[in-house]
């Protein structure tokens, strides 16, 4: 293997390319990237002229103005909409659960959230998203999700009247909860996919942004449980260690299974690029989230044997297809990058490097040796970022917006590459 495992291998060293298929067979790789054939084109080769410089945008296409507008909104009115709701949130825990209680249930909570954080980012690094974004999600989740149920809850109630449910704790958790937290946790989702398109591009982005709101509230949501189990209880240490086994061990995951669903059919609409499929596709997956969190709210005499027989299964599931979508995610960033290096942006041997896990390893390896690992691991982003701004190309919305995003990037890459060689 070559000192410098980004040197050009034979092949490809860059120059001109043959003329590509127009459609060729392997540009669908998977279910999650798939195009329509006459959506297609062929990635701008390095033969070509040099790329131009941008020009002034057309009057109401400003691609770029419209995304920083929806960043900002999205920065501006979350950071407004969860100071309100805390307002809202934090007396209620309170008064709920007492000062002491509040804040050892705040602080024993941060050991699930932990663990769910600690798995966004876990299924996140591959394209991560803004960090800002993960903020809005999480301070959504946490506060205003939580103050949309607390203020929607007492109507909710009057409607107890018109089910067959025998008494209104066990209506307001297996209907009331489901309906509404479900309903006040994906609207945060909705506002990132409408508000923060770019960077909401597929199934994988749906389930981290899911994850990440659905933590912030299982995060509020334990304060409340943990803080009575201590002010409630005889014994508050036996009583905190049975509600923490509960929530903290047994199910830190719940909502973000429930929420989850959600966000993986969102993600599939995200493909569309179009704003009634997102709105549709909110609605609809709203129903397996409510169905799901009602099902784990109804478990009662024999929890745990439903727990073991149902949700445990439902819990290896949504494992697998996790990591379904990782994998294809990764394919559909080789096969893009693997048409750049068709027009010679890449050589061949570079695209395993940057589009396989594997290949990331070893490249992050050789650039710690030379003090380069920061320069590369910018490089491998800027690589992933290229190959989903080509599947943006590919779904045939924004076409110019998205190659002039293009230009931008490719030209990043250059000068990227020559900061990792040196």
């Amino acid at each position: 293997m070559s000192t410098n495992p980004y040197q050009q291998g034979p092949g490809r060293p860059g120059g001109p390319a043959g003329p590509p298929d127009p459609f060729p067979g392997q540009a669908n790789p998977t279910w999650i990237g798939r195009i329509e054939p006459e959506y297609y084109r062929p990635a701008p080769g390095t033969y070509a002229a040099p790329l131009p410089a941008l020009g002034p945008p057309e009057p109401g296409r400003d691609g770029a103005g419209m995304r920083s507008g929806g960043l900002l909104a999205l920065t501006v009115g979350g950071a407004a909409l969860a100071f309100v709701s805390l307002l809202l949130v934090v007396p209620f825990l309170v008064a709920s659960t007492g000062v002491g209680g509040f804040i050892v249930g705040f602080v024993v909570s941060l050991i699930p959230l932990s663990v769910v954080l600690l798995t966004v980012h876990a299924i996140d690094r591959w394209e991560p998203e803004p960090k800002r974004l993960l903020f809005f999600a999480f301070t959504w989740g946490a506060a205003v999700s939580v103050a949309v149920t607390l203020l929607i809850q007492p109507f909710f109630a009057l409607t107890f009247q018109f089910s067959d449910v025998a008494d209104l704790p066990t209506y307001m958790a297996t209907v009331q909860a489901p309906v509404v937290e479900e309903f006040a946790k994906s609207l945060g989702l909705l506002m990132l996919l409408l508000l923060a398109r770019k960077h909401f591009d597929g199934p994988v982005d749906g389930v981290v942004f899911a994850f990440t709101i659905a933590g912030g509230f299982a995060f509020t949501e334990n304060i409340l449980y943990f803080g009575r189990a201590i002010a409630e209880s005889a014994s508050p240490a036996t009583g905190l260690a049975q509600v923490f086994l509960l929530r903290g061990v047994m199910s830190p995951f719940a909502h973000a299974i429930f929420t989850g669903t959600t966000g993986l059919i969102m993600g599939f609409a995200a493909r569309r690029w179009h704003s009634g499929a997102s709105v549709l596709a909110f609605f609809i997956g709203l129903i397996p989230a409510m169905l799901l969190h009602n099902r784990w709210n109804s478990m009662g005499a024999g929890f745990l044997a439903e727990y073991v027989l149902i949700q445990v299964p439902i819990f290896v599931l949504a494992v697998v297809g996790i990591i379904l979508l990782r994998v294809a995610e990764n394919r559909l960033t080789r096969q893009r990058l693997m048409e750049y290096s068709a027009a010679g942006w890449f050589s061949p041997a570079e695209v395993e490097l940057l589009a396989t896990p594997r290949g990331r390893r070893t490249a992050l390896h050789w650039a710690a040796g030379y003090h380069r690992r920061p320069q590369m691991k910018a490089f491998l982003h800027a690589a992933t970022q290229l190959a989903f701004i080509r599947q943006r190309i590919l779904s045939g919305r924004d076409v110019p917006l998205h190659q002039a995003e293009e230009r931008q990037q490719l030209q990043r890459i250059l000068s990227l590459r020559a900061a990792v060689a040196g």
